[in-house]
């Protein structure tokens, strides 16, 4: 009888980090890998599907982009907009904001594939 291989889910970005950690968990560790990129607006068409490319060429199983952009419209970036929300009164806080909301999307994947 076959070991059914062990998954795992990587938040991927697309960029070297998230690149290598699918390529090493799958070729070196031999995880069933699922590339999961949150979407909460930041990516064009075009790097996503690039994204899906390289997931696959890296050893991915699976790769999906989850759509984000709305809820995290609605529950946060609208009222960071309405208040002028700022990082040391010069750089927008919607980059550490949108985190919350990219890892609380890659959690419900984790928990949709186990």
């Amino acid at each position: 009888m076959e070991e059914k291989k062990k998954k795992v889910v990587v938040a991927f970005s697309g960029g070297l980090d998230t690149s290598f950690t699918v390529m090493y968990l799958a070729k070196e560790k031999g995880y069933e890998v699922y590339a999961a990129c949150a979407n909460t607006g930041g990516f064009s068409e075009e790097q996503l599907k690039t994204n899906e490319e390289n997931a696959y060429k890296l050893g991915a199983a699976k790769y999906v982009t989850i759509d984000v952009t709305q809820e995290y419209y609605e529950k946060s970036l609208k009222y960071m907009v309405y208040g002028n929300v700022l990082r040391n009164g010069t750089y927008p806080i919607s980059v550490s904001s949108e985190r919350i909301f990219q890892a609380l999307a890659i959690a419900r994947y984790a928990n949709e594939i186990s």
